[in-house]
């Protein structure tokens, strides 16, 4: 008799799984990070060396993680993040993460490079925000604006990280391509051929993504678009404190999941200093945001201990994605959402506004 499957008790136990399911060629594109992948690493590892000083002899009787992203209501303070063709991981792709995140009650950021188009996203239901790259075609930018608006997004998540790929070594090793029957929905590609040493995507996104990208283009699209602006990609506070003045309604603080700059500062590092200039500025008026690095509840309560308002959570819904589809998503996003409540209890805190005054080690 076949051994009983381990049961799925934390995000870590969906990531082995995933890689064990997945081809190998699409784990790598899932997990691997630019460079030596140094940023990559240190953004879980700094997240593990936050530590916290539980406040005793409180009532946690009834602890609520439910809190507020861009002014709406969600039962835990996270979103999932942009990430892009979706449906080399799992059939339906999109559509069912963002069916996964419907269920858990969290925004879903849809992809420039979504293998699902936004307006059949939305036909899921799921509070969606919409991730825009800065193309070369600047009608293309006004089009991909104006999609997201008629498909009901309620944000605009403009990319400013990223005006060429990092070097993402284990694409490049393995000459990766996209499965034949995964490609980008918002636009007519052609199809990169095998080369070796060379990534079809890094290539496609050189040839679409303007490295010219500037603060006047961001006056542009503020001018162009009702949507609250989300700025993701943000490491340094002087570059917050300028997107918050800016007219942004929140900012990232974001090293790309360690896939841009192999060196960046791990996110969770680069966050406090952010958060503390962002309130000297502009006060609570703008949301920042954690992006890279957060697998466990511990780890999203150490970023809200830190100042920040909510965290995007990446591979983990990718794991959950490649696992169930919109159930494996959901559960993958239950569980951190059950770690964060179990934390909040121990570290004495009944909500997140006394998680926010917890004291950090860091």
């Amino acid at each position: 008799m076949a051994p009983a499957p381990a049961p799925l008790l934390t995000p870590a136990d969906a990531e082995a799984a995933a890689a064990r399911l997945l081809p190998a060629d699409v784990w790598d594109f899932v997990r691997s990070g630019a460079g030596t992948e140094r940023t990559l690493t240190a953004n879980t590892t700094m997240l593990d060396r936050v530590s916290l000083l539980p406040r005793v002899l409180v009532d946690v009787s009834a602890v609520s993680t439910a809190g507020r992203l861009l002014g709406s209501d969600v039962p835990a303070p996270m979103a999932v993040a942009p990430m892009a063709y979706q449906r080399a991981v799992h059939p339906d792709g999109e559509l069912a993460a963002a069916a996964g995140a419907l269920a858990a009650g969290v925004p879903f950021t849809v992809s420039t490079f979504s293998s699902v188009a936004v307006e059949d996203i939305a036909v899921t239901g799921a509070d969606l925000w919409f991730q825009l790259y800065w193309l070369r075609d600047r009608g293309a930018v006004a089009e991909l604006v104006a999609r997201a608006e008629q498909a009901g997004a309620r944000a605009l998540m403009l990319t400013v990280d990223t005006p060429r790929l990092g070097r993402r070594l284990a694409d490049m090793r393995r000459s990766f391509t996209l499965p034949p029957d995964v490609a980008a929905a918002h636009f007519s590609l052609n199809a990169e051929g095998v080369q070796a040493g060379v990534s079809a995507l890094a290539a496609q996104t050189a040839a679409l993504v303007d490295p010219a990208l500037s603060w006047a283009d961001l006056d542009w699209l503020r001018e162009r678009t009702s949507l609250p602006l989300i700025c993701k990609g943000i490491l340094h506070p002087d570059d917050a404190v300028r997107a918050a003045r800016a007219g942004a309604a929140a900012v990232v603080v974001s090293n790309h999941g360690g896939r841009q700059l192999d060196g960046a500062a791990a996110s969770v590092t680069a966050l406090p200093a952010v958060v503390t200039a962002v309130r000297a500025a502009v006060g609570d008026k703008v949301d920042v945001l954690l992006d890279g690095g957060v697998r466990t509840g511990a780890h999203l309560l150490s970023a809200l201990a830190l100042g920040a308002d909510g965290v995007l959570v990446g591979r983990p819904a990718l794991w959950g994605l490649a696992l169930g589809g919109a159930t494996g998503t959901a559960r993958v996003l239950g569980l951190l959402r059950a770690e964060l409540e179990d934390a909040m209890a121990l570290a004495g805190c009944p909500d997140l506004a006394a998680a926010a005054r917890l004291t950090t080690i860091h």
